[in-house]
């Protein structure tokens, strides 16, 4: 499940990374997304080992989370231990991908309303790291807000490590799944383009 919020003007915001990378993974394996009722789309994989992985999104906004995801897992008879959600996380760097099951919300409106409608925290998690915001930016502005050229251009290898780890919960579990993605080296942030000078000026 990948969380964020429905609509062109939030799709490249950071909030909706979970809605990246389900999309992205969709892409990876040739597999596209089907409406399911009025909560979202959902696409289909048939993995080589046997087990068949769900990606979602939602089509509710990230506070109303809970009772569309409830939805899917009782109509797929999938329990809350399986259930995997791909959302984005303040206390990490961009670029770095952590993985957990259970734990607090830590003010992640999304979390908060799933285990409000499931009952349980007792579901595992694919974080996305953002990072914080610089100064004193409030964090709902910074994660509304759209990632930087020089964010976006290594979200792509964040992307594709975030559909590796959710590869290995699905199939192989999750102590597998942290011994290899939190050991990788996340990709490096290029530095900011320096401005450009005028021609006579000293740079």
């Amino acid at each position: 499940m990948g969380l964020g919020n429905p609509g062109s003007q939030y799709e490249a915001t950071r909030h909706n990374v979970g809605h990246r990378v389900v999309a992205g993974c969709a892409q990876s394996a040739s597999v596209n997304f089907q409406k399911f009722k009025s909560h979202g789309v959902i696409a289909t994989i048939k993995h080589p080992a046997s087990v068949t992985l769900r990606l979602a999104a939602l089509s509710s906004f990230m506070n109303r989370s809970g009772p569309p995801v409830q939805a899917m897992l009782a109509f797929h008879k999938i329990p809350p231990s399986q259930l995997i959600v791909v959302h984005d996380e303040l206390d990490l760097a961009p670029g770095v991908i952590r993985l957990k099951m259970g734990g607090g919300h830590a003010g992640h409106n999304g979390l908060r309303d799933i285990a409000r409608a499931l009952g349980t925290t007792d579901f595992l998690r694919v974080r996305v790291g953002i990072g914080r915001p610089e100064g004193r930016m409030p964090p709902a502005d910074y994660v509304l807000g759209r990632w930087s050229e020089d964010e976006e251009r290594v979200l792509s290898a964040t992307l594709s490590r975030a559909c590796e780890a959710i590869e290995i919960l699905a199939t192989e579990g999750l102590l597998a799944a942290q011994g290899r993605i939190h050991q990788a080296t996340p990709p490096p942030t290029p530095p900011p383009t320096p401005p450009a000078t005028s021609p006579g000026t000293d740079a």
